[in-house]
């Protein structure tokens, strides 16, 4: 006699979708052979068949011969399926890396992905941005955000500081200890705010827009109107000036980022931008150029010509917008690193 226990079990399951029929298929062929089968999916349809098989019902071994002849020449034969999402996690531990079944199933909590995606966000700020914040924080709370970044981002904030803060910023974090939970949230809400700071001070359109439009310009009337800007608001003209970068300015490039700058301007551009320029201007161009690229420039100049104003500005302007372009991607620097004023006394 049949009881209410195993009335259910003889009744026709629901139609499965087609998301259902893969993850039951899938289920079927057994970690080995799914697991290699897995790389030929999208993210997407991972994470569809994913939710299916978590939440697949059981399918009697007669039902899953019918899936099978739908998915002719996969398999031969099958059995019942139980335990679905089990079962799943298992095939993507073999087919996957750790990190994106985590991801997958979801198992990062929220509050991992927020301390993530915080310390993520530091290390896309400029150490120099970092450092002007931190000069705020306790060398204690120094000792313990370096401690949570990447050794090599930390190195860059580290020689970034004052150096008379360094050695008991770096005792401190040699001595760190496990951190009280309440100072951690604490110091990381503090880190929260500090990103925030950096990225609003950072992206505040204000003063790039102006940067923008005196790069445009030739260096006497940048130098004109920075010098007017000052004497209306002299934090207005601070913010903008580190944003402009001049054909002129590459004097005072670091040598590394100059060569690295020069190395794919076209000669025609270089030869083009030299003209009318100064001894010194031009020795520091040429002196980052390969030898028989230097000749050729050297010769090109050498030659004369008519000089086109609007052509030579056309050209110097092409090379400071590409020596910004590289400096935003953080290839090169377009400026020597000033000493902090405590090194300097």
């Amino acid at each position: 006699m049949m009881d209410f226990d195993t009335f259910s079990d003889n009744l026709p399951g629901q139609p499965l979708s087609q998301a259902e029929k893969a993850a039951a298929v899938l289920l079927a062929m057994g970690t080995g052979v799914a697991g290699k089968l897995l790389k030929y999916f999208t993210q997407a349809e991972l994470q569809t068949i994913i939710a299916s098989a978590q939440s697949l019902r059981a399918i009697p071994p007669d039902e899953l011969t019918t899936l099978v002849n739908e998915f002719e020449d996969l398999f031969t034969e099958g059995t019942g399926l139980m335990d679905n999402a089990m079962a799943m996690e298992k095939i993507l531990d073999e087919g996957l890396t750790p990190e994106e079944v985590d991801g997958l199933l979801g198992r990062r909590t929220a509050f991992q992905t927020y301390e993530d995606s915080l310390w993520d966000r530091l290390q896309d700020v400029d150490p120099v941005f970092i450092c002007k914040y931190l000069g705020r924080e306790h060398p204690q709370t120094i000792a313990y955000i370096l401690s949570m970044l990447p050794s090599a981002f930390g190195a860059k904030i580290l020689v970034e500081l004052p150096e008379s803060l360094r050695a008991d910023i770096m005792k401190r974090a040699v001595n760190l200890k496990n951190v009280n939970p309440q100072a951690v949230q604490i110091i990381e809400k503090r880190i929260a705010d500090l990103v925030n700071e950096i990225d609003a001070e950072r992206n505040s359109t204000g003063p790039v827009k102006v940067a923008d439009l005196m790069n445009q310009l030739e260096k006497p009337q940048v130098d004109s109107l920075l010098e007017s800007l000052e004497q209306v608001s002299q934090e207005a003209a601070q913010k903008v000036r580190p944003k402009i970068f001049l054909f002129e300015d590459l004097m005072v490039m670091p040598q590394r980022s100059r060569v690295i700058l020069l190395n794919d301007i076209a000669g025609d551009i270089l030869t083009m931008a030299l003209k009318g320029s100064s001894a010194p201007m031009r020795e520091s161009v040429l002196v980052c150029l390969s030898p028989r690229q230097r000749r050729m420039v050297e010769s090109d100049l050498a030659a004369g010509g008519t000089i086109n104003p609007r052509e030579v500005a056309l050209a110097r302007r092409a090379i400071s917008q590409e020596a910004i372009r590289l400096a935003n991607s953080g290839q090169i620097e377009l400026k020597e690193k000033e000493a902090p004023a405590s090194e300097a006394a």
